[in-house]
């Protein structure tokens, strides 16, 4: 099911509908949801007949809240969707959050709440403007928390709405919002929210998909190279990489990658954020901002335009790092930014990746994906599996010993510090990491951190010890391929050397 959720209160409120009509011929809405002054009601009344939706047009005209019962079209499934148009004034919004109050003291079905707050959740959320008072928010986050509301998330520009002015009195705020409580959210687990452009009005409308899919795949944690440019990252490495026990030393380095691994994210998301969004965002910015230049170019409007776009090309630059790292191009060292390109790339590989069909033990084409997943299992247990245990080894003695007591030293002496460190610099910096998330870049712009680490967990493996069940491997080759070049008569039959 697609719904539209839109403040469409504008100056142009003529250009608004005809977008509106375009869009919904276009998208085919199963719900539009409009707030709209209540002067500009016949106005809203005459386009409704227009866009022949009139059965399921709700309008929030001079209400601060609206609720309604529906039933998903597809899965018949019902569910609470209250529209909110806050008052502009913080006291008077408490009519708004008693209201929702008693709504979730009363709900035991799936509810979701859009509409326009006129609020911020935090500092991030606004742009331009008098710096904000907490005291202005915190009685919209007590209702949210209290009321087991969740933010669903969206795409596109954080901000959704402009006050329509230019230089020193140009404010973007992100004051629409979808939220939901978290039966919403498992009944639609492929619920996506995304803010459409500010075209005809000063808010951006609020695109919903509420289709029942299958919850998106956790992605699983990979190290971004760029991070080891911010001048934080080593000293949040040196806090995380500390262990308050004794222990195996694969054990060990295992317990300070997965801490470091949490520690990372959460710095990541406070430190660079969602790149892709601050880029929409502050594109949008850049554009009033251009326009204003371009209308009455003074040195104070052209100071404004270039600290903007010395903001953009920061996070385009984030950008460009981060598709450059995840196509694994690294023949590509300069030129215009073109994420197009990357794309194409990204999913070319992709494309290659998929496996379609495969050939059965039996040579007949199979093409359905639980069966290509059995038959690949199959195939590796044989290859794995040994239903007999052999007994007899003579055939080792007609192996020929190829190498000399002096040679078979050199190749089991321990390793040293300068071995393991040039293992370590030798790696691709730029190659894709290991099962662990983490990439070369890591390694070598750390090792001074963990190098002592790592080389324990090498001597280690060197000396015997087993690798605990369930430790990780890391990208690096601990066997170095002078190994190989051992004889069955250099081995002992368990497999020490």
């Amino acid at each position: 099911m697609d719904a539209l959720i839109w403040n469409i209160m504008s100056v142009n409120t003529q250009q608004a509908f005809e977008r509106l009509i375009k869009m919904h011929r276009r998208n085919h809405y199963q719900f539009i949801g409009l707030m709209e002054p209540k002067q500009q009601a016949r106005t809203l009344e005459r386009y409704t007949n227009r866009i022949g939706f009139s059965q399921a047009m709700s309008n929030v005209s001079n209400k601060i809240w609206l609720t309604l019962k529906l039933n998903h079209t597809e899965s018949k499934v019902e569910f609470v969707l209250t529209l909110v148009y806050a008052k502009c004034d913080a006291v008077e919004r408490i009519e708004l959050w008693d209201s929702l109050y008693d709504i979730a003291s009363d709900i035991n079905l799936p509810w979701l709440v859009g509409g326009d707050f006129n609020v911020i959740w935090d500092e991030e959320e606004k742009f331009g403007g008098l710096p904000i008072h907490i005291n202005e928010i915190d009685d919209f986050r007590q209702c949210i928390n209290t009321c087991n509301l969740s933010d669903l998330g969206f795409k596109g520009s954080i901000y959704t709405w402009w006050n329509g002015r230019l230089e020193e009195d140009c404010i973007f705020e992100r004051l629409g919002r979808c939220v939901s409580n978290s039966e919403f959210q498992q009944t639609f687990p492929g619920i996506e929210v995304q803010h459409l452009p500010k075209i005809g009005s000063y808010h951006s409308p609020l695109k919903l998909k509420c289709h029942k899919e299958t919850p998106p795949v956790k992605k699983p944690f990979r190290f971004l190279n760029f991070w080891v440019e911010h001048a934080s990252f080593k000293e949040l490495v040196k806090e995380n990489w500390k262990a308050d026990f004794s222990a195996n030393p694969f054990i060990i380095f295992n317990h300070k990658m997965k801490k470091l691994k949490k520690a990372l994210s959460v710095w990541s998301k406070e430190t660079f954020g969602d790149i892709f969004q601050k880029v929409a965002s502050l594109e949008e910015v850049v554009l009033i901002h251009e326009a204003e230049f371009e209308a009455n170019p003074t040195k104070l409007n052209r100071q404004r335009l270039q600290k903007v776009q010395a903001v953009l090309i920061k996070f385009l630059a984030l950008e460009e790092k981060y598709w450059k790292q995840k196509t694994g191009m690294a023949w590509f060292k300069d030129g215009d930014r073109n994420t197009k390109f990357f794309h194409a790339h990204v999913r070319g590989r992709r494309k290659k990746l998929q496996l379609n069909r495969i050939q059965n033990r039996q040579g007949v084409w199979i093409e359905e994906e639980e069966e290509i997943a059995a038959e690949a299992i199959k195939v590796f247990e044989e290859q794995f599996t040994e239903n007999s245990i052999p007994t007899y080894f003579h055939i080792i003695d007609n192996v020929p010993t190829l190498i000399d007591m002096g040679k078979n030293e050199e190749l089991i002496k321990q390793p040293t510090m300068e071995e393991v460190r040039a293992a370590v610099f030798g790696l691709n910096g730029d190659s894709a990491g290991g099962p662990d998330g983490f990439t070369g870049k890591f390694y070598q712009s750390c090792w001074e951190i963990i190098g002592d680490d790592l080389f324990d967990m090498v001597r280690a493996f060197f000396n015997g010890h087993d690798l605990p069940k369930r430790v990780t491997h890391t990208n690096l080759v601990l066997i170095p391929k002078k190994k190989e070049v051992c004889t069955f008569s250099d081995l002992d039959i368990k497999g020490n050397t």
